[in-house]
């Protein structure tokens, strides 16, 4: 997760020196065998079952994953803010093809997911980098490398994105190869959500919002290119990703169906 900062919007006047960010605490909670990660409140910003450590346990960490109900064999895949690694976990062990990116700029969160969330170490097809997502969507050698994003960037109020203009959603969509997608998480009862899709909007062709869970979450669905939405189809894909995955993917396009 980011902590925000004034220099990820406004660019600071080259006579100052550069600041190093402040990172709110870094610490762990469990409770009925799920370990969580807060930043220093009570805000959870990741969990994991300790006995199925590559298993995303939250529901809006799955309805994030709802992207495979369009792209069924990614070849690069991506995550905005690292939490717990529950989506790089799993897509790392799900997409035996597939080179899974995190990106996180505090580096306490990287040692902690290493030491108590079971994060592999980085190898052939698992690349985990301590750096400023802004600037990560916005290196020229990231243009068009990502078949998927996933995006998770957090504070430690957990209320609202911190990176979250047109410009920001753009370079996502850069990153992204042709048909490629973006999946978001906001708070859907925060005054952050409408500037959210809006920017989004700006930024992709089309862009589809799954129901609020219980929580309170909204995982935002990010096309590059407006999709034909045949539910038929997506029903048939649904059954087989809860065959092969268990993620509750019938409920994805239940959602969809609604939302369209």
């Amino acid at each position: 997760m980011l902590i925000k900062r004034k220099s990820i919007e406004q660019v600071e006047s080259s006579r100052r020196p550069a600041r190093t960010p402040k990172f709110a605490p870094v610490t762990l909670s469990e409770q009925d065998g799920v370990r969580y990660l807060h930043f220093g409140t009570e805000w959870v910003q990741g969990a994991m079952r300790i006995r199925k450590p590559d298993w995303p346990e939250l529901e809006y960490a799955q309805q994030m994953m709802a992207w495979m109900l369009f792209i069924e064999q990614p070849r690069a895949i991506a995550q905005l803010g690292l939490g717990t690694g529950a989506l790089t976990k799993f897509c790392y062990r799900q997409f035996a093809d597939a080179s899974v990116t995190a990106i996180e700029l505090n580096p306490a969160v990287v040692t902690v997911c290493e030491s108590m969330f079971k994060l592999p170490p980085n190898d052939a097809r698992l690349n985990v980098v301590e750096m400023d997502a802004f600037d990560f969507v916005n290196d020229p050698l990231n243009a068009g490398a990502f078949d998927v994003l996933q995006c998770d960037l957090y504070d430690a109020t957990a209320k609202g994105p911190v990176l979250d203009t047109p410009e920001f959603y753009q370079s996502c969509n850069a990153c992204l190869r042709p048909g490629g997608m973006m999946t978001v998480n906001l708070f859907g009862d925060h005054p952050s959500f409408a500037r959210n899709i809006k920017a989004m909007k700006f930024a992709f062709d089309h862009v589809i919002c799954l129901p609020e869970v219980h929580d309170g979450n909204v995982v935002a669905l990010c096309f590059q290119t407006r999709p034909v939405i045949d539910l038929a189809a997506l029903k048939v894909r649904a059954a087989a990703i809860v065959a092969a995955t268990k993620l509750p993917a019938k409920s994805w396009v239940k959602g969809l169906e609604a939302a369209i």
